[in-house]
């Protein structure tokens, strides 16, 4: 629903956990937190006139990374602070030079985007690992593994439509030219093997192996362009969730399980019908080639939700199978 002058304008943003299990909201006086299975609200916590841009759960713990925002804050824009709910105050914090503008969690690491810079810290004591340079990224985009043995971190690169991909154990950089415009939202598997990006343009959604960083896939959410504004993998990497400001959700099915199956064996056979449904349809437009538009070539989505455009949704899969959870954020403070 659009929002009601009746009601403060003042939800700024929500987040979900690594795990999909719970989501928060922040709000100009707090942050909310809640469980996505059963839908309920697990706590909330109000600071009077104090708005946050951040509440970044680690797992589904009491602690929680808060990132203030707007004029008079409680918590300074420069700085992250480690909330403990359980004990009601903060147990740690992070400070910088310039505004904080994204916040990554993992049980042994916290990531901190800044415009041009991204940071990568010890969680439990905030021992400092490294320092990466990045292209301007206000948005504060990045990701990071949650799998115990693999620690990648994917943020922008040092040039437009690059990509850098940080594997911190094996102590290797690489990069991948994802797209010919900037990248607006980028998504990796939990184990990190593989990343999704999206540009600015938010027509193409291309799928890299984050190993030797080459292309795996490319699929299409449309021919018009679009804000993306997530992207997601199921916990299998055989699906991938896209919202974005049309108001629509896509998933889309991943070939990119044939990669995993060298490692694991294993594939989904629902995945394997809608990709021969997929490769069906291509051939079929064969004869056509460089008569039709190149979009009719394209792999498209599986499955799409259409929803009020108003909103800004955020979508995740569910611990049941066949589950998808969008969540909406259209500037209405939850009651």
């Amino acid at each position: 629903m659009s929002p009601s002058p009746s009601y403060p304008l003042s939800l700024l943003q929500l987040s979900f956990n690594q795990d999909y299990s719970c989501f928060s909201a922040t709000t100009a006086s707090g942050f909310h937190v809640y469980n996505t299975n059963p839908f309920h609200q697990l706590f909330r916590r109000k600071f009077p006139a104090s708005a946050l841009s951040s509440a970044e759960m680690l797992n589904q713990t009491n602690i929680i990374a808060l990132v203030g925002s707007g004029s008079h804050p409680l918590f300074p824009l420069h700085k992250v602070m480690l909330w403990d709910d359980q004990q009601g105050k903060c147990i740690g914090e992070l400070s910088f030079r310039s505004t904080v503008r994204g916040v990554k969690l993992r049980r042994d690491r916290i990531v901190v985007a800044l415009e041009m810079k991204v940071f990568v810290y010890n969680l439990v004591d905030f021992k400092f690992l490294l320092k990466l340079e990045t292209v301007a990224n206000p948005k504060g985009i990045c990701a990071v593994s949650q799998a115990s043995d693999s620690v990648v971190i994917a943020c922008p690169g040092l040039h437009r439509g690059q990509v850098r991909l940080e594997h911190c154990a094996l102590k290797k950089t690489s990069f991948v030219t994802a797209h010919d415009s900037g990248i607006a939202c980028l998504a990796l598997t939990l184990d990190g093997k593989f990343l999704a990006t999206a540009s600015t343009k938010g027509t193409l959604i291309r799928i890299f192996d984050t190993a030797n960083a080459t292309l795996l896939q490319e699929v299409r959410r449309g021919s018009n362009a679009a804000q993306i504004y997530s992207l997601t993998f199921d916990c299998n990497a055989q699906w991938l969730a896209v919202s974005s400001d049309k108001g629509t959700v896509h998933v889309f099915g991943l070939k990119v399980s044939s990669a995993i199956s060298e490692h694991e064996n294993t594939r989904s056979s629902s995945n394997s019908d809608a990709a021969s449904t997929l490769s069906r349809a291509s051939l079929s437009f064969t004869k056509f080639k460089g008569v039709l538009p190149k979009y009719l070539k394209s792999e498209w989505s599986f499955a799409q939700f259409h929803l009020h455009e108003a909103s800004r949704y955020f979508v995740a899969f569910g611990h049941q199978k066949n589950t998808v959870i969008i969540i909406g954020l259209n500037g209405r403070e939850p009651s």
